[in-house]
């Protein structure tokens, strides 16, 4: 008998809850089925199964393997379940950004460590990425406001009486900066740091001031002093 469907529920429940059911018959098999073998076992058409199995094949979560068939004729198609993690299960990231800031939040050095982690970070993943020679001040705060842009901070640049500062309209962090915002400010102004000096541009950012208004915070742009 087929699974009922609840009020909110259609076509693409049930079709969903099938698959899982598909899926947890693999699971429990101590080897590779046939086609046959799990429409037997769910108690559905072997036309059934084999939709199923072709998007649980492209999700990853199933894999077809060679069967160990030594009898004359074609041998039936034979697939196994994926021995990992759900790839298409949900993620927590907010959750896990919130304890490791909290962790870093009771640190007394706290802020420190965050500016050194974000620039650590701009430094290896964005400057790896993004490598290039060494470019004037415009080209450089120009490429600095792309990458804001690209992660999300909605920049806006401002250049008025010899100073320069990107505004930033959008915190993809919003949630946890709220809370902690000496953390994840430290880690955004690092990254920005480090990204600048990965690109040996000759500027910094040199200040970052958090939330000068409901909706915005202040990167201040400076030029690099030579050493």
């Amino acid at each position: 008998m087929g699974r009922q469907m609840n009020a909110v529920g259609g076509p693409s429940d049930e079709a969903g809850g099938r698959r899982e059911d598909v899926l947890a018959t693999l699971k429990d098999s101590a080897g590779a089925m046939s086609i046959a073998a799990i429409a037997d076992q769910v108690g559905v058409h072997p036309n059934t199964i084999r939709f199923h199995l072709d998007t649980l094949v492209a999700d990853g979560r199933v894999e077809r393997v060679e069967p160990d068939y030594r009898r004359p004729g074609r041998p039936p198609l034979m697939f196994r379940a994926v021995r990992r993690m759900d790839p298409g299960g949900p993620r927590r990231y907010r959750m896990l950004a919130e304890i490791l800031t909290l962790a870093l939040a009771d640190d007394r050095d706290a802020s420190r460590k965050a500016l050194e982690a974000g620039r650590a970070w701009g430094r290896g993943v964005i400057g790896s990425t993004r490598k290039a020679k060494a470019s004037g001040v415009d080209q450089s705060t120009d490429r600095l406001v792309d990458l804001l842009a690209e992660l999300g901070f909605s920049p806006q640049l401002h250049r008025a009486r010899g100073d320069t500062n990107v505004g930033l309209r959008h915190c993809p962090f919003l949630e946890v900066a709220e809370g902690r915002s000496s953390v994840v400010c430290s880690v955004h102004l690092g990254l920005m740091q480090g990204a600048l000096e990965a690109w040996h541009a000759p500027i910094t950012v040199d200040r970052l001031d958090a939330f000068v208004e409901p909706d915005l915070c202040l990167a201040h742009i400076a030029k690099v002093v030579a050493s």
